[in-house]
């Protein structure tokens, strides 16, 4: 079998508002159903380092 090499980065559909349906919680209904990813956000923070 043939792997396809995807070399476009992922995307939204145009028109989704991704701030806010990437952060809404799934429904129950759709925990249920399996409908529902595990989401991790890392955050790089940007403060320098104090002296010790």
């Amino acid at each position: 079998m043939l792997k396809k090499k995807y070399e476009e980065e992922p995307s939204i559909a145009p028109g989704m508002n991704d701030a806010e349906e990437l952060n809404r919680d799934a429904s129950n209904e759709e925990i249920e159903e399996g409908e529902y990813t595990s989401v991790t956000t890392l955050s790089w923070d940007e403060v320098d380092p104090s002296e010790d």
